[in-house]
């Protein structure tokens, strides 16, 4: 019999319908029958890409004698971070502050009224060493639920008094604060030092195994390069290390050559071994960071990255309606049949298989550029569960130019035949039994994507010169599709989620930030004056929404969600940038564009709001310094007048795309749509920037309230905003 998860259309929680687990959706149902019945809830938080969420899930929750335990003595709670990041943020607060670490399955015991006791993350079935198994917690739980239950629900009680207490102390405003100028420079300096310490300078990257792909570090060393200059000893530096990271990652096995995009992380310190999930998040966030190493460094390399991400996404995670799917899973059916998962089954290459598909030169070629042998190139230390016995992971182990010498190739014929092959080896893996996909459709990721792909429409590179409009119409259509299925146009509001149709959730902090700065790539994108009409509007959403009146910056969550036991800011930026970080930048380019000096407050009150963080461990917030530099910059308008598909106004709008991390509000005369009007009401100062006589375009470059004369040249505008 499935249990009530089976009416749910988050993936995650379908896969646990089946479960022999009275599982339970998150939601007053459940709270109602724990207060009922006084019982502790066990709340298993995770998502359907998580491979130990999968191995907990086989080896606890599929098991008939564990579900009995479960079923008898708590109330269980099954919760999709993905689609309640609110959630997750509360108990994983309290998970870190109990054992020092957090992740998923991310496993807690609360009282009737959410106020959590006990937790971890990943439990085994049975105790090993020296470790409680799952079945061994759980009945300690129970019997001290039993027994002494009144010294727990006391627990659950200090502990959330503690927490709030401590996020409080850390947003209490102190009285005046250090010149903004002064503290955040010395915080962007001692960012740059920790990222200059911790730098691998053999793999790139920062520190040690595990690696992950953190796209806001390297957003914050090309804004520190472009402050310090590209050609100064700082700029160079700082640049190298991001050009590092980027080379090697997209030489590791972290990156998917056959299949393009990149992994979530690699469990080495050389991003060979990935943990094979895929994220629509970091795909979006790599790809923008390679499109900057490419404006900072002029490499092609770079774009290259940028188009073998988006392709990844177009081809594999674009819905028919235009948006994008949240992820890949790590695990897959083994190729060869049978009912067996394996991490990474989709990905990895025996020397055979490869031999099997391609001519003899070319599977020569292939195996010694990538590292494959007979025996497999997987080390036994990188492979503690012999997932890789006798398989290969593909990993660039020289440089193209070496490859090609060894073969008597020119490189650009060892290229040529190393793509040929990768094409060759994706179709072939095409037939094996496809990792899930988990299709939801999340608001905050496809904002990323969005701007991931405006930016790419952007691009001066010459390799994406035959993709520009098809990103620029991938994006639209993303935003479109957000627009009809998750707006809610009556109300105003964004919901979260989309699969099946529309999630019940609304959004979160995350999801207007996230799409907003979207919305203001997109615009920057096709000058369509609707997408900035949008921004701004659900930025004065996000503000009654989310809003901290008394001490600044934005709540994750909204005040009236009863079930949310600890309201919380977003004060890292991790994985993805915290919505305060993302929502500071959106303030200030709100800002510029409007010279709106209530939006600048605003920006300048979020950052304050997170001044004990970032002033004291500055790299946690590498997103929200790059908006204090913006904030301390003089902001520069450009307006460009005439005809957005016209070949000088277009001429104009490059040389804007050719500075790395400028700040520039760019903005296009208004048209007579609805959109175009709205912007002629909202800026009344464009009325007098008008094409010239003829027609032709013109951009008038102003700073402050000051504007030069009108140039009608790509030279003579490059040398005004250099």
């Amino acid at each position: 019999m499935p249990n009530a998860l089976v009416h749910e259309k988050s993936p995650y929680l379908l896969q646990h319908a089946g479960n022999p687990v009275d599982w339970l959706p998150w939601g007053e149902a459940a709270f109602a029958k724990a207060r009922a019945e006084q019982k502790p809830i066990f709340l298993s938080i995770g998502y359907s890409t998580c491979h130990w969420c999968h191995v907990m899930a086989h080896e606890s929750f599929e098991d008939e004698g564990i579900a009995a335990l479960l079923n008898a003595h708590f109330v269980s709670i099954k919760v999709d971070r993905e689609e309640r990041p609110d959630v997750d943020k509360v108990y994983m607060s309290y998970v870190q502050a109990m054992t020092g670490h957090g992740g998923w399955p991310l496993s807690a015991w609360l009282t009737p009224e959410l106020k959590p006791f006990h937790g971890g993350t990943y439990f085994p079935p049975a105790d090993r060493h020296g470790r409680s198994g799952f079945p061994s917690v759980l009945r300690a739980i129970a019997k001290a639920w039993a027994d002494d239950r009144e010294r727990l629900v006391a627990e659950s009680a200090r502990i959330i008094d503690s927490l709030t207490e401590y996020h409080e102390s850390r947003r209490a405003e102190t009285g005046a604060a250090p010149d903004l100028h002064d503290s955040g420079g010395e915080a962007f300096e001692k960012c740059y030092q920790y990222f200059y310490e911790n730098f691998d300078a053999t793999n790139g990257g920062f520190g040690g195994a595990p690696k992950f792909p953190r796209a806001s570090t390297l957003n914050f060393l090309l804004r520190a390069a472009r402050i310090q200059g590209l050609e100064s000893d700082a700029g160079r530096e700082a640049v190298q290390m991001v050009a590092v990271t980027l080379q090697r990652m997209a030489g590791g096995g972290i990156h998917d050559h056959a299949g393009g995009g990149f992994h979530r992380y690699s469990v080495d310190e050389a991003w060979f071994v990935p943990h094979f999930e895929k994220m629509l998040y970091d795909q979006a966030q790599i790809a923008v960071n390679a499109l900057d190493a490419h404006l900072a460094t002029g490499d092609e390399r770079f774009a290259w990255i940028a188009r073998d991400i988006l392709g990844y996404v177009l081809r594999d995670l674009t819905a028919p309606g235009g948006a994008f799917y949240s992820a890949e899973d790590a695990d897959s059916l083994l190729a060869h049949g049978g009912p067996e998962h394996a991490e990474g089954a989709f990905y990895v290459w025996t020397r055979a298989e490869i031999e099997a598909v391609l001519d003899v030169k070319d599977a020569a070629l292939v195996c010694d550029h990538f590292g494959v042998t007979d025996a497999g190139n997987v080390p036994a230390q990188l492979d503690p569960h012999h997932e890789f016995t006798g398989k290969n992971i593909l990993m660039q182990r020289r440089g193209l130019a070496a490859t090609a010498q060894a073969h008597g190739l020119a490189p650009e014929t060892a290229a040529e035949r190393l793509g040929a092959a990768l094409d060759v080896l994706r179709e072939v893996r095409g037939k094996r039994p496809r990792p899930h996909l988990d299709d939801k459709v999340i608001t905050a990721w496809n904002g990323l994507m969005i701007s991931a792909l405006a930016r790419g429409a952007m691009s001066t590179a010459g390799c994406l010169a035959d993709m520009r409009d098809i990103y620029r119409g991938a994006a639209v259509r993303a935003a479109e599709f957000i627009e009809r299925e998750l707006f809610d146009a009556k109300r105003g509001v964004l919901y979260r989620n989309f699969r099946d149709g529309r999630g019940a959730n609304e959004g979160f902090a995350e999801d207007y930030a996230l799409f907003i700065a979207g919305l203001l790539d997109l615009y920057e994108a096709t000058f369509d004056a609707r997408w900035l009409r949008r921004a701004e509007g659900l930025q004065q959403v996000m503000d009654s929404l989310f809003w901290d009146e008394a001490h600044g910056g934005y709540f994750n969550s909204r005040a009236d969600d009863t079930s949310i036991v600890l309201r919380l800011k977003e004060d890292y930026d991790g994985a993805e940038p915290s919505s305060n970080s993302v929502a500071a930048a959106n303030l200030l380019r709100l800002s510029g564009l409007f010279h709106d000096e209530v939006l600048r407050e605003r920006a300048l009150r979020t950052i304050e709001a997170l001044r004990p963080q970032w002033a004291k461990a500055p790299h946690a917030l590498p997103e929200l310094l790059c908006a204090i530099e913006r904030s301390l910059e003089a902001p520069r308008q450009v307006v460009l007048a005439g005809d957005p598909q016209a070949g000088d106004f277009l001429a104009l709008a490059a040389v804007l795309r050719t500075k790395a991390g400028a700040h520039r509000a760019v903005l296009a005369s208004p048209g007579g749509d609805d959109a175009g009007l709205w912007l002629a009401r909202r800026a009344p100062w464009l009325a007098g920037m008008k094409p010239a006589p003829d027609g032709g375009a013109l951009a008038y470059v102003c700073e402050g309230y000051t504007c030069r004369a009108p140039v009608a040249t790509a030279a003579a505008l490059h040398d005004i905003m250099a």
